[in-house]
């Protein structure tokens, strides 16, 4: 009788056993010392043949839970010592998987430092680690996330030196993706610094090489946001506002709180900050009051809080044209409005012009008056109002002099202008003219004959 030899399908159907490695990581969460066990599961020595998938699985989780544990406890230093206790686990699978890894550890650290501080310092040594081990991609990548912390800890002139240094590499590169990234970085660092025309180019370049590959919704709302925050720096309101509720909408649909009621609250700006258009029908105070509805609106109710309420309190303030209510707005509301840069810039501007509106409106009845009496209709300090009236006038918004030494503003009466003056000059300015051209003329006669 014939003995039945196993098929190839029925030796398929054979489990393979566990892999070791799989086994002992399933057991170390109920070990007396995790973190020893996890420790001893990624510094296991890689077989002749090669990890499995599991067990390369496994030491990649080891990886994450001892992060996981180190960042909760406060040793950031330990989580930067991960990287070589586990670089024969990082040699023994591919660079991409080692790329996902270290900037997963990043994250971790991310969402567990309390400062900025220490996710520069783990960010710079992850850097020293990867030029001692040639992983350049992965350096720029490192470099990259360093830009943007150096940014939130507003160290501009560290940030840029970098990012200048990086874009000088991913240009050779030309990795078209990581170059829209990094030119969105140097755009917003030259924004912060008011240098209009230098963010605008940086943007640009970012769209250009955007053009060239695929941008994703979140990558592509950082884009419009940017866009709106620069129109917004060249008082284009309404150009502004229309970038800011594209950001808004795709942030929304990406369901990204944060990003997207700043894009709100930029866009209640702009409503606030927006002035009435030639012709148009609409008051200013009708603008005012549309912010004030727009940031209590069923529509943005998922996004309620403190931040739209600070800026529906902006436009009353505005609306009523207060300068008292506006400083309680700012203290009530400092973290919200002061946190964000474009925000207490085109607030500050704000709080500027209603001061000047207010005092040309004290000042109106007089020819000469004290400036004393003015802070005190104002209800500011003396100095504040004599430094502002002083600019005023060096603006040439007001027409006067401040005699200091008497305390008192003396107002020049407005005259109109009579344009006799411009046209005699004018007309001599022609004549001199005419008479040069004839003095020329007879000087070549005399050198023909």
């Amino acid at each position: 009788m014939d003995v039945l030899k196993p098929t190839a399908m029925d030796l398929d159907e054979v489990e393979a056993p566990p892999d070791p490695l799989q086994v002992a990581f399933d057991a170390a969460s109920e070990a007396a010392d995790p973190s020893a066990a996890y420790l001893e599961i990624l510094v296991a020595p890689t077989p002749p043949e090669g990890l499995t998938e599991a067990g390369a699985r496994a030491k990649e989780e080891c990886v994450y839970r001892l992060a996981e544990r180190d960042a909760a406890a406060g040793r950031f230093q330990d989580v930067a010592a991960l990287l070589q206790r586990a670089a024969p686990f990082f040699g023994a699978v591919a660079k991409a998987k080692v790329a996902k890894i270290v900037r997963r550890l990043l994250d971790i650290v991310a969402g567990s430092a309390e400062t900025l501080d220490l996710q520069a310092d783990l960010c710079n040594e992850v850097v020293a680690w990867c030029l001692r081990e040639k992983r350049t991609f992965l350096r720029q990548r490192v470099e990259g996330r360093l830009v943007a912390i150096d940014f939130e800890r507003g160290r501009y002139d560290a940030a840029l030196a970098l990012v200048t240094k990086l874009l000088r590499e991913l240009k050779k590169l030309d990795d078209k993706q990581m170059l829209v990234e990094t030119h969105l970085l140097e755009s917003r660092i030259h924004g912060a610094v008011q240098n209009v025309p230098k963010a605008k180019a940086a943007l640009t370049a970012a769209r250009a090489n955007g053009n060239a590959v695929y941008v994703g919704p979140r990558l592509q709302a950082e884009l419009d946001e940017m866009s709106g925050s620069l129109h917004c720096e060249e008082c284009d309101y309404h150009t502004a506002h229309s970038y800011f509720l594209e950001a808004y909408e795709a942030y929304d649909g990406l369901d990204a709180a944060a990003p997207a009621t700043r894009c709100l609250k930029h866009m209640l700006l702009c409503q606030i900050l927006q002035e009435p258009e030639a012709g148009s029908a609409r008051s200013a105070d009708a603008a005012l009051d549309a912010a004030t509805a727009a940031a209590t609106s069923q529509q943005y109710v998922k996004y309620a809080g403190p931040d739209l309420d600070s800026m529906a309190d902006v436009a009353k303030a505005a609306k009523a044209r207060s300068l008292a209510a506006f400083e309680t707005c700012a203290a009530t509301y400092g973290p919200q409005l002061q946190g964000d840069l474009l925000i207490k810039h085109h607030l500050d501007l704000l709080y500027d012009r209603i001061l000047e509106t207010n005092l040309a409106r004290i000042i109106e009845p007089f020819s000469c008056v004290e400036i004393a009496r003015v802070a005190e209709l104002i209800a500011l300090p003396r100095p504040k109002v004599e430094k502002k009236l002083a600019q005023m006038i060096l603006d040439k918004k007001l027409r006067g002099v401040l005699a200091q030494g008497e305390g008192m503003l003396i107002l020049h009466a407005e005259t109109d202008e009579d344009p006799t003056h411009a046209d005699a000059l004018g007309v001599i300015k022609n004549m001199a003219e005419v008479v040069e051209s004839l003095f020329h003329r007879a000087r070549a006669l005399d050198a023909v004959a």
